[in-house]
């Protein structure tokens, strides 16, 4: 996926990008749903821009299996179930912080993930290879958001909250949400490349997908990576708490199982430097997500455990309290 993610890299890396202008290059592409929002804050604006690239038997197309692949269409199939649906979210604060600092930031990452994915899937449906179920990917575009105080290092802020991102990058049809996010301003993920987390769903941390590690381990040729979360980092932001970063802000606005592909380095990164992007380490990670969305859409890969996690409730009862800013 290296010539996507370059793709990417250099129509983000404009002081002038657009979500329109994203959109555009979609559409050349072969990609029909592209939806573009543009929402200002009280620091600027940005343009969320939402992609949904169907499945052969998606929800797009009721479940059944569609004439994407130049096959006739099957059936009879009313009362399957449509293959399920992954949604891909770049995470980021902003592309950029211009005037302040020129050209792509480090934050940006998660954005050049997400969009090299949808490239890549354009790409391929243009050669015939069409996943099984729907793939949603969003993030936003800002080449000119803030900065924000952090430690050990700046992060970049965003013109909009993270209600507002939730609102717009998080939708139901996702059954399942990988979040891309770059994760290098800490001590704790101290190697290069990509990690991903424990899954998330409803307040609780549950364990890794075995299925996720077999994946990374498959596309790497490495092993596999995990970075520690705590009960702060899935918890919403606004309420006070130190968060490692927004890369599991998804899983408050979400019953889905949410995991956190957390592009990474050796040492301390500030979100908002610039000339910080390895475009080796983004290819490994939207590649993983991309082998995801395959096993996914066909059934081959969980997130998580439905029995273990039933099991779970009816011991402990439900954690949702911590998708809220809590008692106050």
């Amino acid at each position: 996926m290296l010539a996507q993610v370059m793709e990417a890299y250099e129509l983000l890396d404009d002081a002038h990008v657009t979500g329109k202008r994203v959109a555009e290059i979609l559409h050349g592409r072969g990609i029909k749903d592209v939806e573009v929002k543009t929402i200002r804050g009280d620091k600027g604006s940005t343009d969320f821009i939402r992609i949904r690239v169907p499945g052969t038997a998606g929800k797009t197309v009721g479940g059944q299996e569609s004439q994407m692949a130049g096959g006739p269409r099957k059936k009879g199939h009313q009362g399957i179930s449509p293959a399920p649906t992954l949604g891909i979210i770049g995470r980021l604060g902003g592309i950029g912080a211009r005037p302040e600092r020129i050209g792509l930031v480090s934050d940006a990452d998660g954005a050049v993930a997400a969009l090299a994915c949808a490239l890549k899937l354009a790409d391929m449906q243009k050669r015939g290879d069409f996943l099984k179920g729907d793939v949603i990917i969003a993030t936003h575009i800002c080449p000119q958001a803030p900065t924000q105080p952090h430690e050990p290092v700046p992060f970049m802020g965003s013109p909009v909250d993270m209600k507002v991102m939730n609102e717009q990058e998080v939708t139901p049809e996702m059954d399942a949400i990988l979040s891309i996010d770059t994760t290098k301003g800490n001590r704790v993920i101290n190697h290069r490349g990509f990690a991903i987390s424990p899954t998330v769903k409803d307040g609780y941390i549950l364990r890794v997908s075995e299925d996720l590690l077999d994946i990374m381990e498959w596309s790497t040729g490495d092993v596999p990576k995990v970075f520690p979360i705590t009960m702060q980092d899935i918890t919403p932001y606004g309420n006070g708490l130190f968060h490692l970063n927004s890369i599991l802000q998804p899983s408050t606005a979400t019953h889905a199982p949410v995991v956190g592909v957390a592009i990474t380095a050796v040492r301390p990164v500030p979100g908002c430097a610039t000339g910080a992007s390895r475009e080796w380490d983004i290819e490994e990670a939207a590649r993983f997500c991309l082998e995801v969305a395959k096993a996914f859409g066909e059934g081959k890969c969980a997130f998580y455990d439905p029995k273990e996690y039933e099991r779970i409730l009816s011991l402990y009862g439900s954690m949702e309290v911590l998708k809220t800013l809590g008692k106050g």
